[in-house]
């Protein structure tokens, strides 16, 4: 283990450059957009690597396109790891979000809030890099991991760097009574994980397998340049401020039902909803949660995470309860019934190929459940988006078994 260095914070400069809009390229001209590449680079965006967000550039160009500035409402229906409030927040903006997945709402919270009194913030952080080093230290030769995590957590790491992430969940938990701090450390933490796996932890899949023979990564050393990284990027969010933030609700819980927000409150509405790919968002967070003990199963993924977001998924339906003749909803026959005619057969499709295929997955009710889902959700943010303002989404295309 590397012996810890004392944080510093001179020297910072702007890196969110504000983004050029070429009028031959139409309104995105960013070929990453969809992406979270961009986010990964940028102050605060990248305290949590989370592949299905979508760049930061994406909110910008929105607002500059549509006339959005300080003091107009953005509404973002799935605010995921906070990409378009946080965006809103730096310009201005006043936000409102909805997340259903607690922790990823959590990771959102804990990347918005930025009142930190950066001198003390760095004495707290050299304090506790030098304090909890020492105490890991003194117990990486007698700490006991047996019975800490589910077993997937174990097939991660090296048992060395285990230990030490182990030993830095303990100390923040029970020495940092300052829920801010506390937070900070603890987002700075999870954001340490992948980074410190010997298994594969790519997304959407964690990958045990890879992690044989390889060395110890040095947890706790990853661990503090990650703190002094997300320490800078407040410096930078700090000396950017405007007089004053904006409104910023970011909410848990569910865009499909009414939000606290009036008829046309909205001025534009962002977001990058679930795509219709069959990938677990639920699971995305299993190592994450796993590790701080708020999950241990399968199940209790299913019981907090996923039997709260709309479907995307195959996991996260029981096809009992179901008929797939009329499982695409008579709503959406009455709203559109261009876009009915189009998915009732497909649907059907779907139903006769699974039969054929060897995994008989449930392409055919996710289909059909998704746009149940999806169009409840339209329709909220069409009843808060004042008259003849924008909805833009960032998706992606999909066919399930070739449909």
């Amino acid at each position: 283990m590397k012996q810890y260095k004392q944080l510093h914070l001179a020297g910072i400069i702007e890196v969110d450059e504000p983004l050029p809009l070429r009028e031959d390229a139409g309104i995105y001209s960013g070929k990453d957009l969809g992406t979270f590449k961009d986010s990964l680079r940028a102050p605060v965006h990248g305290w949590f690597k989370y592949p299905a967000g979508y760049s930061y550039k994406f909110v910008r160009a929105s607002f500059e396109q549509f006339g959005i500035s300080q003091g107009n409402w953005v509404y973002d229906p799935f605010s995921g790891t906070g990409t378009t409030l946080i965006s809103a927040k730096r310009l201005g903006v006043n936000a409102y979000g909805v997340e259903a997945h607690a922790f990823v709402h959590w990771v959102a919270e804990t990347k918005l809030y930025w009142d930190f009194d950066l001198d003390r913030l760095n004495r707290q952080l050299d304090s506790f890099l030098s304090n909890s080093y020492q105490f890991i230290q003194d117990s990486m030769s007698t700490v006991s991991l047996n019975g800490a995590f589910p077993k997937l957590v174990y097939k991660c790491y090296h048992p060395d760097d285990l230990k030490e992430l182990y030993l830095l969940r303990e100390f923040i938990v029970q020495e940092i009574p300052d829920s801010h701090l506390c937070n900070f450390l603890k987002l700075a933490l999870t954001n340490t994980l992948r980074e410190a796996a010997a298994a594969g932890t790519g997304w959407p899949y964690i990958s045990p397998r890879a992690n044989k023979g390889k060395p110890a990564k040095g947890a706790f050393s990853i661990f503090g340049t990650v703190v002094k990284s997300m320490l800078l990027d407040l410096r930078v969010i700090q000396v950017n401020v405007l007089e004053g933030w904006p409104r910023i609700l970011n909410v848990l819980g569910d865009s499909r039902e009414r939000q606290s927000l009036a008829d046309g409150q909205i001025d534009i509405a962002l977001t990058s909803p679930p795509y219709l790919n069959n990938y677990d968002y639920a699971d995305r967070t299993r190592l994450e949660t796993y590790f701080w003990g708020i999950t241990k199963s399968w199940g209790d993924i299913t019981r907090k995470y996923r039997d709260k977001l709309i479907t995307a998924a195959t996991t996260q339906i029981r096809r009992s309860k179901y008929n797939v003749e009329t499982v695409l909803s008579q709503e959406v026959r009455d709203v559109a019934p261009d876009v009915y005619e189009t998915l009732q057969p497909k649907i059907l499709q779907l139903a006769a190929l699974r039969l054929q295929k060897g995994g008989r997955k449930d392409y055919d009710l996710m289909v059909a459940l998704y746009f149940n889902d999806i169009l409840r959700v339209m329709k909220e943010t069409f009843r808060v988006l004042r008259k003849g303002t924008k909805f833009c989404l960032v998706l992606g295309d999909s066919a399930p078994y070739g449909v």
